[in-house]
């Protein structure tokens, strides 16, 4: 089935569109001057401090690297043995963070961005971002609905209810700033909290509207109940933003240096593998939990192999923008630059 990407439109703030103000980070880079987190040195030794640590994960596409790393002992090789946690969001995984429950987790930049600016991990030295994870394409960062709904453009999502995996993550931001950008008002349109898995159900039994899904459940929906996208919701000034990666505690980092760069380097050939569609696949079928027909039909997004404060800053920006941040916020003293 086509599925439609939306278009371009503006959006004013300020005085500014938000396309421009896009623009203008990033050919500026990262505001502020501080520099990221030192990389920490890998020791003599080669040992790690914690050889067995607990990683929050999605079943969905952009935790791919992951499996792959695990498949191919990349963790193994570097000291590593990794326990996956399934999360709900990057929101539900930093009470985690806090707590210890997990040492590392996966996470949408929003969320990850929202809790240090808030101080929500401060007891723990606030979070720390380690590896990037998953960049948007066309056509998989989607807002659908069921084959009959009289929903067939972003116009008629306004006043409806759109299921969301969290509240005020990259989804509910992204949906905002392309609904805007397509002349709905965002504060028409009620968000509802579903996970993943459970959106094609609430779709089909009418208890939302439309729901914002992501790989590999827009895939499945589509060949199972022929569901229609209404909204590319990485289309216009979300076009190529940064979805999510992969965080810690500063705490942990503090503690564990080794660990945490034993880790990115795993992650970096991990994230390089991932790239291949023949070596995800398989493990498509195996951790989320579909047919090999419809592995084969997802929409890839982008698995960046570097942690780039520029393009982050993009994300706090819009943040801004639609009020999910109380004022500006440089992202780069966040970052633990990988080891060399």
């Amino acid at each position: 089935m086509t599925r439609r990407v939306g278009r371009h439109a503006r959006m004013i703030v300020g005085g500014l569109s938000v396309l421009a103000l896009l623009a203008s980070v990033a050919g500026c880079g990262a505001l502020g001057g501080s520099s990221e987190t030192p990389a920490a040195e890998k020791p003599a030794n080669g040992k790690v401090e914690k050889s067995k640590i607990t990683l929050g994960v999605l079943p969905i596409l952009d935790v791919a690297s992951v499996h792959v790393a695990i498949k191919k002992d990349y963790f193994k090789e570097e000291g590593l043995e990794v326990d996956l946690k399934v999360i709900q969001g990057g929101a539900a995984a930093i009470p985690g963070l806090i707590s210890g429950d997990l040492d590392l987790t996966f996470g949408n930049w929003v969320s990850f961005f929202a809790a240090e600016s808030k101080e929500a991990a401060k007891a723990v030295e606030g979070i720390k971002l380690v590896s990037d994870g998953y960049q948007a394409k066309p056509d998989m960062f989607l807002i659908v609905t069921t084959a009959d709904s009289p929903i067939k453009s972003p116009k008629d999502l306004a006043g409806k209810t759109i299921a969301i995996n969290t509240f005020k993550n990259i989804a509910e931001l992204t949906a905002k700033a392309t609904l805007e950008a397509n002349d709905v008002d965002p504060a028409s349109v009620t968000f509802k909290e579903f996970a993943f898995p459970d959106m094609q159900a609430a779709i089909e039994n009418k208890t939302v509207d439309a729901a914002f899904m992501v790989e590999p459940f827009i895939t499945r929906a589509q060949r199972s109940i022929g569901s229609v996208t209404a909204l590319d919701a990485a289309s216009g000034p979300t076009d190529n933003i940064p979805i999510a990666g992969y965080a810690t505690s500063g705490k942990f980092a503090k503690e564990n240096p080794n660990t945490v760069a034993a880790f990115q380097r795993a992650m970096a050939k991990g994230q390089k593998d991932a790239a291949d569609r023949p070596t995800v696949e398989p493990l498509l079928q195996e951790y989320a939990k579909v047919d090999k027909e419809t592995a084969s039909l997802v929409h890839f997004g982008e698995f960046p192999t570097t942690l780039d404060a520029t393009r982050l800053q993009r994300v706090a920006t819009l943040m801004k923008t639609y009020g999910l941040l109380e004022k500006e916020m440089d992202v780069k003293p966040m970052l633990i630059a990988p080891s060399s």
